[in-house]
């Protein structure tokens, strides 16, 4: 069951709360639908040639993402436009919260290459779940002041070189994004199945 929002955050008077704010409603929403997941929605495919994840031996001619037995189809080229399924979707959230809380608060030895992914929808949501509320609980601990800090998080070149509250924001947007191909996802495997 999702974490209520918490509602007198609309009343602070700041831009981390307004940020902190996005993040906690979009994660309530989105949490909320992945509670409902079932492994045949997780899996399924809007088409044959969609991005999933699947065991290390079957990535075919894909990069592989992750660091155990299940990883990620990841593509070369960046602006992959292909499509994917509730699987990748999740494992990609789960990489870029998981690498963006390693180099920011945590030992900054791990990336993305070295998360964990997971074969059944129960243990993906549970992993996404812990990353993005630690991600929220990092950043709610912040000062103010600390959101302005150039290079907080060095999880990339871009993060590095940037206030951390772009940081923030970005992650935000990835989970609005992705959460709403996970959600239409859910509706398309409804009217299909």
């Amino acid at each position: 069951m999702p974490e209520a929002f918490d509602w007198d955050m609309l009343h602070r008077p700041s831009a981390m709360a307004m940020v902190r704010g996005q993040l906690g409603f979009s994660w309530m929403v989105l949490s909320g639908r992945l509670a409902q997941l079932t492994d045949e929605q997780y899996f399924w495919r809007p088409s044959s040639e969609a991005l999933t994840v699947v065991r290390r031996h079957y990535a075919g001619h894909f990069r592989s993402l992750g660091s155990g037995e299940w990883v990620a189809q990841w593509p070369d080229e960046p602006d992959h436009r292909g499509p994917r399924t509730i699987a990748w979707l999740i494992a990609h959230l789960t990489e870029t919260f998981f690498e963006r809380w390693e180099w920011t608060f945590g030992a900054s030895r791990q990336g993305r290459a070295d998360i964990t992914l997971h074969g059944n929808a129960r243990d993906a949501v549970a992993w996404l779940t812990y990353w993005v509320e630690a991600w929220q609980d990092a950043i709610a601990a912040l000062d103010e002041d600390e959101v302005m800090t150039v290079g907080l998080s060095q999880a990339n070149e871009l993060d590095a070189a940037e206030p951390f509250g772009h940081v923030v924001l970005r992650l935000n947007r990835e989970l609005i994004h992705h959460g709403s191909e996970i959600m239409t996802l859910q509706d398309l495997y409804a009217v299909a199945a």
